[in-house]
């Protein structure tokens, strides 16, 4: 749903807990988008792009009244907490793990200790279980907040935020004015508790009755802010219309399309595959080897169903698109596929029009694609599209 009808005009941020090195190696397992900003180790790190461009003016501000050397004295003199491993202990974050029963003495003792020290600290406790010390100015509400006005400043204030959490490191996310908030139906007692004490009677938060990103989707419909159905909950793309003209839209589609085929979902008819590709067209394949469209096509039918019964899945990231031409686009995204254990990735690049007689759609002149570094199968003769 993000790549086909928000990618284009609108920022994907990410808010975790987790310092940079946990984060990277969650990406290499779990299928995440891409996302614009990575707001990490509990907002006291703020990182841009998929570079991760540091933003160093956000953690200079956050050295005020803040040494971490004091910190870690102080906190050494309670049994009660455990520390976290070494990848979690960041610049401007020492991070603990403490039992629920305990949590509330040591987080009123510690924080009176820190005080006299003449530190301005914040303690956060979330998932039942961490504890994080950081500077006052810290966290996931004031980074976003600082975000907003960095955005303020540039002229570029979005038009809606969404903030989306579960636990209780969120809370803050929900503290900024005027935006809107989803807690997901799967949210932890803590973020629960917070929210009935603090925002009960805001109308721009609620509670989902939906888990996880589906808790999303019901927010966005829920606010009005723009499409809240994803394309993967669309069975039949030409009973069910959408109003949406756009190369992202038409790519998500396609690839929904050729999941579908592959794990025998649709029926084997040959039409919607010759009617999507110009039949004079060229599939440049990761290997490096060009083929004409129509030995692609045949191909493909062979492929019907051959993945059938298996948890086989296509997703694409970071799609974006220029118009180089009256009727062409010139398209650019990350196309994923996963089976079992397996994932494999290449950067595909392709040249639409819109001039071919296709009703509410496109027709996909010139595909181009290349392994991402470490993607490549073994097997290379079943990877098409």
């Amino acid at each position: 749903m993000w790549e086909a009808y928000y990618r284009q005009d609108s920022l994907l941020v990410f808010s975790t807990g987790r310092s940079p090195t946990i984060y990277k190696q969650l990406r290499k397992e779990k299928p995440l988008l891409t996302p614009d900003i990575a707001i990490m180790s509990v907002g006291t790190e703020i990182m841009y792009g998929e570079s991760m461009i540091r933003d160093e003016d956000w953690e200079q501000y956050l050295n005020k009244n803040w040494n971490r050397e004091i910190v870690t004295e102080e906190t050494a003199q309670f049994p009660e907490l455990t520390p976290q491993s070494e990848t979690e202990q960041r610049p401007h974050k020492v991070s603990f793990f403490v039992e629920k029963i305990k949590a509330l003495k040591v987080i009123r003792s510690l924080s009176e200790r820190l005080e006299k020290r003449g530190l301005d600290v914040k303690l956060v406790y979330s998932n039942e279980t961490a504890l994080d010390v950081l500077p006052k100015g810290a966290g996931k509400g004031q980074a976003l907040a600082y975000l907003l006005e960095k955005f303020k400043v540039d002229g570029k204030m979005p038009v809606n935020t969404l903030v989306c959490g579960d636990s209780g490191n969120d809370a803050e996310l929900f503290s900024v004015p005027e935006v809107y908030g989803v807690m997901v139906s799967n949210a932890q007692e803590e973020l629960l508790r917070w929210h009935a004490e603090n925002a009960r009677n805001n109308p721009n938060i609620i509670h989902a009755t939906e888990r996880c990103a589906a808790g999303i989707i019901q927010a966005i419909g829920n606010f009005s802010l723009g499409p809240n159905v994803s394309p993967r909950d669309i069975r039949d793309f030409q009973k069910c219309k959408v109003e949406i003209f756009s190369s992202g839209h038409e790519v998500v589609k396609f690839y929904l399309f050729y999941e579908r085929w592959r794990r025998a979902e649709v029926a084997k008819n040959m039409q919607t595959p010759k009617l999507i590709f110009f039949p004079l067209g060229t599939f440049v394949h990761p290997s490096g080897v060009e083929q004409p469209v129509n030995h692609c096509i045949d191909v493909m039918a062979r492929l019907h169903g051959d993945k059938q019964g298996t948890n086989y899945r296509i997703w694409v990231d970071r799609v974006s698109s220029a118009q180089v031409g009256s009727d062409t686009w010139l398209v650019k995204f990350y196309k994923w596929e996963s089976f079992g254990e397996e994932r494999l990735g290449c950067l595909t690049t392709v040249l639409l029009s819109s001039k071919a007689n296709v009703p509410d759609g496109f027709t996909w002149m010139h595909m181009h694609q290349t392994w991402l570094e470490g993607s490549e199968p073994k097997d290379q003769t079943t990877w098409l599209f």
